[in-house]
């Protein structure tokens, strides 16, 4: 290995496993989820609807991310929340829409799911949307400030914000925006007047939408940016849901089998599983983008061989963090030992094989795509790819979890 393709692999790996380690806050996430798991059997559509949740929210941050990390980059927004570019409000206003999108069409099309494959009472369609809505409104005062803050100061250090910031702010949003999630549908089984506030955060969400539309629906940067992303999350949508389907057989494969529950936390790590993905395929993607921005990139599949440092670098990364989150969920769970360690991690980087290698494919092919049509990559990359990590990180376990219970038969 020659010396800079070393040195660019051990920076790549360095930066990867500081904004990984991030996502110990996952398993923080995943233990909120395990303790409420009730909660889910009182409301089972929640739990359907959870990973869209997670999703969209994804999907904003990852386009917020990938936008904001190449046009600090190029210089296009400064590194300072007052008296920024006109570019950088543009696309705060944008996202401030697109959450209202996303929550919208990732409600209704979890509710079509839900209809076809499990049958829905009329009254559950609203709950699903208005506990979905309600969850993002909050998400967005809480979280966006944290995603600039972060690129911000990532930046300003010297640290590359296209390693550095979608993994940090993926894993402390999924934690936040669980924890937003978790209280929301307590307020929701709880009734009363705090379902008015529920609602009150869906209209506020709707008619700031409307203004910020209204405002700028002539500017040309505000319209691409809508125009690309609504196409983003029309795939991502009926993507993400896939996911929320296989995660509810996850929970009846858990369910029927006690020892599975027992032998594998499952519900612990499953935040950090899909945010460790999704910083694979963002870090390979992200870093794809600027370069190809750049001009440092030729935009073909064959160029993929001049990007292999940023990817064996993430991908070595992500199995670090897969063997670590099997020592935390044992010990979490009381039920830490060498064999439960090895098993564990063993059905853990089946996962992380399966998964990552195919967002790696998926990560680099549409940076390279959209930008060989003329799109903005940053519109697509890290939306599709994050949801699509969500999606194939759930089916790799559900696909796991099957095959290690045929293997391994008996309790342990």
């Amino acid at each position: 290995m020659a010396p800079d393709i070393r040195l660019g692999f051990a920076k790549t790996l360095k930066q990867s496993l500081m904004a990984y380690a991030f996502n110990v806050f996952g398993i923080v996430a995943g233990t909120l989820v395990a303790y409420y798991s009730g909660l889910f059997q009182r409301l089972p559509w929640a739990v359907v609807i959870y990973p869209p949740i997670l999703s969209a929210r994804g999907v904003i941050g990852g386009l917020f991310c990938g936008r904001l990390s190449t046009a600090l980059h190029l210089g296009t927004v400064q590194p300072r929340f007052f008296g920024n570019t006109k570019s950088f409000y543009l696309l705060f206003q944008a996202i401030v829409f697109l959450t209202f999108e996303a929550s919208l069409l990732m409600g209704l099309v979890a509710v079509l799911f839900r209809a076809i494959y499990f049958g829905m009472f009329t009254s559950e369609l609203w709950d699903m949307v208005n506990v979905l809505m309600a969850t993002m409104a909050l998400a967005l005062v809480v979280i966006s400030p944290l995603t600039l803050t972060v690129s911000f100061l990532s930046f300003k250090h010297g640290l590359d914000p296209d390693i550095i910031l979608y993994p940090v702010e993926s894993t402390i949003s999924d934690l936040l925006i669980t924890v937003i999630y978790v209280s929301v549908l307590n307020l929701h089984v709880m009734r009363s007047s705090f379902l008015y506030f529920l609602f009150a955060s869906s209209l506020a969400l709707l008619f700031t939408s409307l203004y910020i539309l209204a405002r700028n629906i002539q500017e040309p940067e505000f319209t691409k940016t809508l125009k690309e992303s609504l196409l983003t999350l029309l795939i991502v949508s009926f993507i993400i849901n896939v996911a929320g389907t296989v995660l509810g057989r996850v929970d009846e494969l858990i369910r029927e089998k006690h020892e599975v529950y027992e032998a594998y936390p499952v519900y612990v790590v499953y935040p950090a599983l899909i945010d460790t993905i999704g910083d694979v395929g963002s870090v390979v993607g992200s870093t794809a983008t600027t370069k190809l921005a750049l001009g440092t990139l030729k935009a073909s599949f064959s160029s993929i061989k001049n990007h292999l440092t940023e990817v064996s670098g993430a991908w070595a990364a992500s199995l670090v963090m897969y063997f670590a989150y099997s020592i935390l969920a044992l010990a979490i769970r009381g039920t830490l030992s060498l064999v439960k360690i090895a098993k564990f991690s063993l059905l853990l980087f089946t996962v992380n094989v399966l998964a990552a290698a195919l967002i790696i494919l998926v990560s680099y092919s549409v940076a390279i795509i959209t930008y060989q049509k003329g799109l903005d990559p940053d519109n697509f990359e890290i939306p599709i790819e994050s949801s699509l990590a969500d999606t194939l990180t759930t089916i790799s376990l559900f696909v796991a979890l099957t095959f290690w219970t045929w293997v391994w038969i008996q309790p342990f």
